[in-house]
């Protein structure tokens, strides 16, 4: 561009000097200002559209609105008479308890050799014919004669004297309890069980597995048999690490237990078994 021109030449038309201005980025320039007056025309357009719309349809609509008035009638409700429930009569009373009459009764003596001055009045041996119209029984009654049949003597029963309890041939003690009188028990109590742990544990697997500090439950069921006997050793629970396997195989390595007992007998029973693994800040 020449000299003389610079000084009256439009800021854009220096840039664009020797360029090519057809290509598009000369014209959005060169034509902004004109767009952006127009944009905040139309946005302004649009504001006061969206604004006075509102208004314009509420003057609107009050010329056109009809008045309605509201009626408020007292209502009042009649009594309505019931009637009323006649009571209901009484059950009639039960009929008397009718008690049957007493029947004749003569004590059964059995017939035992003895002296005359040793046999009692009422234990004395009634005449036969005396018996016809009675009944045989183990008191002396006075009552109606009998017009059955005589019924013969009751028979008594002596026991022994000792209270046997019922068997219960029905019971299954070959399965397998979960709650039982006595639980199956490590040989050696809960510190035999503590020892056995601290022998036999890897401690530091977790920790060599990269597990952070804190605490790892394993929760191990196992059956313990009448022989006490370990069998079906599972994992109910695995936080990971290599513990689970590790708490399984332990259980599996350790001795015979102490089995459970119900009712006075031994019994099978699944047996649960927490081993918690730690690992602590070195």
């Amino acid at each position: 561009m020449e000299v003389s021109k610079i000084l009256s030449a439009d800021l854009l038309d220096i840039i664009f000097d020797g360029r090519n201005k057809s290509y598009g980025a000369y014209e959005l320039r060169k034509t902004y200002s004109h767009r952006l007056a127009e944009a905040l025309v139309i946005t302004t357009i649009i504001c006061i559209v969206f604004v006075g719309a509102p208004q314009f349809y509420q003057k609107f609509a009050s010329k056109h609105t009809t008045n309605v008035q509201m009626l408020v009638r007292d209502v009042s409700l009649e009594d309505l008479k019931q009637e009323d429930k006649k009571p209901e009569p009484p059950p009639p009373p039960p009929p008397p308890k009718q008690e049957l009459p007493k029947v004749e009764i003569s004590k059964f003596t059995p017939p035992l050799i003895v002296k005359d001055a040793e046999v009692k009045e009422e234990d004395q041996v009634k005449e036969v014919s005396k018996l016809e119209d009675t009944k045989i029984g183990t008191i002396n009654q006075e009552g109606v004669k009998d017009e059955g049949l005589i019924t013969a003597p009751p028979v008594e029963v002596k026991g022994t004297g000792l209270v046997q309890t019922p068997k219960k041939e029905d019971e299954d003690y070959d399965k397998i309890y979960s709650i039982v009188e006595i639980p199956a028990e490590f040989p050696g109590g809960q510190a035999g069980w503590q020892r056995y742990l601290e022998r036999s544990l890897n401690r530091d697997l977790p920790a060599q597995n990269g597990a952070p500090v804190g605490q790892y439950v394993v929760k191990v069921s196992f059956i313990v048999d009448k022989n006490g006997n370990i069998s079906d050793v599972k994992a109910e629970n695995d936080p990971g690490y290599g513990t689970a396997d590790e708490a399984v195989r332990v259980i599996k390595k350790g001795p015979n237990w102490k089995p459970a007992i119900q009712n006075g007998r031994n019994v099978n029973y699944r047996h649960i078994q927490n081993i918690v693994f730690v690992v602590a800040e070195e």
